[in-house]
């Protein structure tokens, strides 16, 4: 509150300390222009200065706000830069899959088009090709629209969302989810690609034989821990993408805690500040997300 903020208050001691201040110097100057007056630029150059003092010690911002501005400004770069960095990589996908594949699609539907009243036979064939290859593109939007945020978090929330990651994990995962109600939408989205990447390196790094996923909230931050029995020697400088998660979740006041000594096991810790999800929601809205205990567990 207003009350508990340092800089507000030593802006109401400046504002009471700069009209004695002012007579103070007004009555110097004065005195030193008609008695003092071969002091009197030395006199006015010290009062300028000890009044730069008292305005820069009352009314800049403290080094704790400073270095939070700081903080904020670095965090926002992060965010811009990932973002960025999404986007291109969408870009990417959809220009060399769905889009190239869809560009053969309709060149190979124009030459059975061609065929069709010559050689039905040929153009048949050429169709039934065409539709594999629809189905493929298919699966291949799905899977980018999964990146960008899958429709299974969206309608059933967390638990739902990482047992679906965790069936399609290399090595057996237990998920376990324990939370009062849905954090919002973008601290949801962080803690699934969070558990999403973490878990892609159980499958590609850690040789593991199983791993857990646990979720939970404790007072106002929500907890993240994923662990595996596998190798060990996870670094964050690795290549493993370790050092991009947790710039992520510091963006958003985050933590990112890695443990994993050679040997193993690996155990992963994150904390995401506690938002909740936004009122408002029609029923409609919400209808059959509730669901969200009701998950298998893998």
């Amino acid at each position: 509150s207003s009350l508990k903020d340092p800089v507000g208050w030593r802006a109401v001691l400046y504002s009471f300390i700069r009209l004695p201040w002012g007579v103070l110097t007004f009555t110097v100057t004065l005195v030193s222009l008609f008695v003092l007056w071969p002091v009197l630029p030395f006199t006015a150059r010290l009062l300028t200065n000890a009044d730069r003092a008292m305005a820069r010690g009352l009314l800049s911002p403290s080094d704790e706000l400073e270095r939070r501005i700081a903080e904020l400004e670095s965090d926002r770069g992060v965010v811009v830069d990932t973002a960025a960095a999404d986007l291109r990589r969408i870009e990417r996908d959809l220009h060399d899959g769905a889009q190239a594949r869809l560009v053969a699609l309709a060149m190979g539907l124009g030459l059975a088009k061609e065929k069709l009243t010559h050689d039905p036979e040929a153009a048949a064939r050429m169709v039934d090709e065409a539709h594999g290859e629809v189905k493929v593109a298919l699966q291949e939007l799905r899977d980018l629209a999964r990146g960008i945020h899958p429709a299974v978090l969206t309608d059933r929330g967390l638990d739902a969302a990482l047992s679906a990651i965790a069936s399609r994990c290399t090595v057996p995962v237990r998920v376990g989810v324990d939370l009062p109600g849905r954090p919002a939408e973008a601290i949801e989205g962080i803690a699934y690609f969070t558990v999403s990447e973490l878990l892609q390196n159980v499958s590609k790094h850690s040789g593991a034989h199983s791993a857990s996923v646990e979720v939970w909230r404790s007072a106002e931050r929500l907890l993240i821990r994923v662990s595996d029995d596998g190798r060990g020697g996870a670094r964050m400088d690795g290549g493993t993408g370790m050092s991009g998660l947790a710039e992520r979740l510091g963006a958003v006041d985050g933590l990112f805690v890695l443990d994993s000594p050679v040997g193993g096991p690996t155990t992963v810790t994150a904390e995401l500040p506690w938002r909740d999800r936004d009122q408002g929601r029609g029923p409609d809205r919400d209808r059959g997300r509730d669901g969200a205990g009701a998950a298998e567990r893998h």
